[in-house]
């Protein structure tokens, strides 16, 4: 039988399928790509669903979307504890404390995480307008997210935390920009993130190099370097400075429109 493979994830589907199995993405509709080389994280449609182990997500509604999960036994999802919007009253639910004490604090990074054992439904949502970007994570792969923009991760995605440190990590976050990092080592996960308005992807060749509004920042493959670049600007005779993030690659870097700050 035939197969096509997911532009946005990779994934490998059958032949006729109208969207991805793995992420949701349409396989009729090319991934929009802008002429600088960003491409247009899939939109997905209302109650478009994928799969992950023997799971089912569905994304519901699309300004501020829901991200409805139903597990099967053996299957577990974590996620921050005020993301959770329903569930089902018989799902298993537990809290895990995290590891990193005091650094998770000045961070501004939460100190637990709740995860759900299937079987059972459980819908999550940030309070927020955006996207839901849907990551498949293949076996030993390392993804950097922003802190508080991850909304659910599977129970095969392990969860740490890195720290970028620079001048304009101190001014927005004290101790400096921490960082969300999931980890996949023999077996495949699925990493759900929240995006502020529109969110666009740009894979970078070995060396070559973006800078980026740091509140823009959402995601970065853990080969993506990133450090931060002072720009002096004058105006007459008053002059200031710009800090942006610059990404290094090789790697995907994920960005979105709306900006947040640190701090």
């Amino acid at each position: 039988m035939d197969q096509v493979t997911c532009a946005w994830c990779g994934s490998v589907n059958q032949e006729g399928s109208a969207s991805c199995w793995a992420c949701g993405a349409s396989l009729s509709d090319a991934v929009r790509v802008t002429e600088a080389g960003w491409a247009e994280a899939p939109r997905l449609h209302d109650l478009t669903e994928f799969h992950f182990a023997s799971s089912v997500c569905q994304i519901d509604g699309e300004i501020v979307p829901v991200a409805e999960i139903a597990l099967a036994h053996g299957d577990a999802v974590y996620f921050e504890h005020h993301v959770m919007l329903w569930k089902d009253p018989g799902l298993a639910i537990q809290a895990t404390k995290l590891g990193g004490g005091m650094s998770r604090k000045l961070g501004g990074m939460p100190h637990i995480i709740n995860q759900a054992d299937g079987p059972g439904r459980i819908a999550l949502s940030r309070d927020a307008t955006g996207e839901v970007v849907v990551l498949p994570l293949h076996p030993s792969m390392e993804m950097d997210v922003r802190g508080h923009a991850f909304l659910a991760a599977t129970h095969s995605v392990s969860y740490s935390f890195v720290q970028i440190k620079g001048m304009v990590n101190v001014l927005h976050g004290g101790q400096g920009m921490y960082m969300d990092r999931f980890v996949t080592h023999g077996e495949q996960g699925l990493l759900l993130l929240h995006g502020y308005g529109n969110v666009f992807q740009k894979t970078l060749a070995a060396g070559e190099k973006i800078l980026v509004e740091p509140g823009g920042f959402l995601y970065k493959d853990s080969s993506v370097q990133m450090s931060t670049v002072q720009q002096n600007l004058r105006t007459g005779m008053m002059r200031h400075s710009m800090y942006l993030a610059e990404m290094t690659g090789p790697g995907r870097v994920g960005i979105q429109s709306m900006y947040v700050h640190h701090g």
